[in-house]
């Protein structure tokens, strides 16, 4: 039997809900879902690693304090942080390229395909997009529709709204009607 693999987590309320930010032993990031999503969060583990044991920490490999940082306003905060999350070669070659996208801007999942080397592979993108375990750090929420359309995110179309305007994210269709008196408002598809 192989053994567990130790795992530690933190929790970090935001101005959008409680993260979980589970570490290893080495500081690498492994699974960064929102509070609500536990089951979601146990599922990403299982998926990458047979056994694994789950320990409370204040502030696993110093994730919980970079994590802080970014929510205060320091949006590079994340750019180095180490990342082990499992996957697929697809799913690694997509959120590989995730990391690529700057902050405050935002992809077509059409583009993302295309930069991978996989133009026609759009949907398995947006699939690979959504399994992503590291929320956030792999921005996968600066994913949208072709038209500039907010489209799905596992936390919830809210906290994407939120965190493309914290960003201060371009390139996102903004509903008309609304732009003069609720210039953060998106549309959704």
């Amino acid at each position: 039997m192989t053994d567990a693999v130790h795992l530690y987590v933190g929790r970090l309320a935001t101005p959008v809900g409680e993260l979980a930010i589970v570490a290893d032993e080495l500081g690498r990031l492994r699974a960064l879902h929102w509070g609500d999503q536990e089951a979601q969060l146990l599922r990403a583990l299982r998926l990458q690693c047979a056994a694994f044991a789950l320990e409370p920490a204040d502030d696993p490999a110093g994730l919980t304090t970079v994590m802080s940082r970014y929510f205060a306003g320091d949006l590079a905060a994340i750019q180095g942080v180490p990342v082990e999350a499992g996957g697929t070669p697809f799913q690694r070659a997509v959120w590989s390229a995730l990391r690529d996208i700057p902050c405050g801007t935002t992809e077509s999942y059409g583009a993302l395909a295309a930069r991978i080397g996989r133009p026609a592979a759009v949907r398995a993108v947006g699939l690979a997009n959504g399994a992503n375990p590291v929320a956030i750090v792999v921005p996968c929420h600066r994913v949208i529709g072709a038209s500039g359309a907010l489209t799905g995110y596992g936390g919830g179309m809210e906290r994407k709204r939120w965190l493309l305007e914290h960003e201060h994210a371009r390139g996102v269709r903004r509903k008309p009607s609304t732009i003069s008196a609720h210039p953060s408002l998106f549309e959704t598809a």
